[in-house]
């Protein structure tokens, strides 16, 4: 049986899509951008800024679900300039203490609604 985890601490999703899905201990949460979740709209800045929002909104989503962040053990993180990787990674490790999780990063053409950054994760109890 899987579990549809919703949560206004993140923002609403923009297609087809939940939050997040959790099915036997496992949680998949879906890439997450800068957007603020009081109201759907791009955060001001840069990809720092970004970086943080989407790393917040994945807090959101996994405190909803019971998680937190030393429960992911993948990410996968989207860039739409990897000259940029250097300020995305001096956020992004801030987020993660001691163990960080396996990753991949990748650089892309675009995202959506125009962001800089999109993260998504796998969570494990």
């Amino acid at each position: 049986m899987k579990r549809t985890v919703i949560t206004s601490n993140a923002p609403k999703a923009v297609g087809p899509y939940s939050q997040a899905v959790e099915k036997k201990g496992i949680l998949f949460v879906s890439g997450q951008i800068g957007l603020k979740p009081s109201d759907n709209v791009m955060v001001e800045g840069g990809i720092k800024e970004q970086t943080i929002q989407a790393l917040e909104n994945i807090r959101g989503i996994l405190n909803e679900a019971g998680y937190t962040f030393e429960d992911i053990v993948k990410c996968s993180c989207f860039l739409t300039d990897l000259s940029r990787f250097n300020e995305f990674n001096s956020v992004y490790s801030g987020f993660f203490d001691q163990e960080p999780p396996a990753r991949a990063t990748f650089e892309i053409n675009s995202l959506p609604v125009g962001a800089l950054v999109e993260i998504e994760c796998i969570a494990v109890k």
